[in-house]
């Protein structure tokens, strides 16, 4: 998976988001990929940057991502 994947990841889950849980999708994506972003050393900054969002997305991503060391997303703790 590249960084122009995971950008359009990430730009697919804030657009198909509910009104008003844009930014709440964007920590789920920090959460969901985390691992591999930290695995494969990708800035949040360039991942939001390739998605073509406002910079400022990639603290909120950032936090996904640290919480990704202590959290799994419900549906993947099922598997």
């Amino acid at each position: 998976m590249t960084r122009d994947d995971l950008a359009k990841y990430l730009k697919e889950m804030y657009t198909n988001a509910k009104e008003g849980e844009q930014v709440l999708n964007i920590h789920l994506f920090g959460i969901k990929y985390g691992q591999y972003i930290l695995k494969h050393n990708y800035k949040p900054k360039e991942i939001v940057q390739a998605a073509g969002m406002k910079v400022s997305y990639a603290t909120e991503v950032n936090k996904g991502v640290n919480l990704s060391k202590y959290v799994a997303l419900k549906n993947e703790a099922k598997q």
